[in-house]
């Protein structure tokens, strides 16, 4: 299992290497504000996961396994953050902030069945 926190490196890797981006992990730190040595233990536990690959000094890569994972995770939190501002008209900052802390608990089935309420939700609007 993966802890809420490596989800986060996963999700953070994989929006970094949109467009064809080497990720390093200076980039990484920069982007969750954290210490390169946190980014370094992250990184090492996610390679023995085998969900990234991580040449010394390179740039690193998700797997297959590890960009699934990432996809997951964002997904979910795409579509609370849709649903805080949509639905309950939360403020994006509010609404991303909430949707990083929930989208590490909530349910797969929860996620379904609130993606298909907002799919219903928006064709009514």
């Amino acid at each position: 299992t993966i802890t809420p926190s490596l989800q986060d490196y996963l999700e953070a890797i994989l929006n970094l290497s949109e467009g064809n981006r080497k990720v390093r992990i200076t980039d990484i730190a920069t982007e969750l504000d954290v210490a390169k040595s946190s980014v370094h233990q992250a990184v090492t536990q996610l390679e023995k996961a085998d969900m990234v690959v991580h040449e010394r000094y390179g740039p690193l890569e998700l797997t297959g396994k590890g960009r699934k994972e990432a996809l997951k995770v964002r997904d979910k939190h795409d579509i609370l953050v849709k649903f805080f501002t949509e639905v309950l008209e939360v403020d994006g900052e509010t609404a991303d902030s909430d949707a990083c802390l929930i989208e590490h608990v909530i349910s797969q089935e929860t996620i379904d069945k609130l993606t298909e309420f907002f799919e219903e939700y928006i064709k009514e609007c």
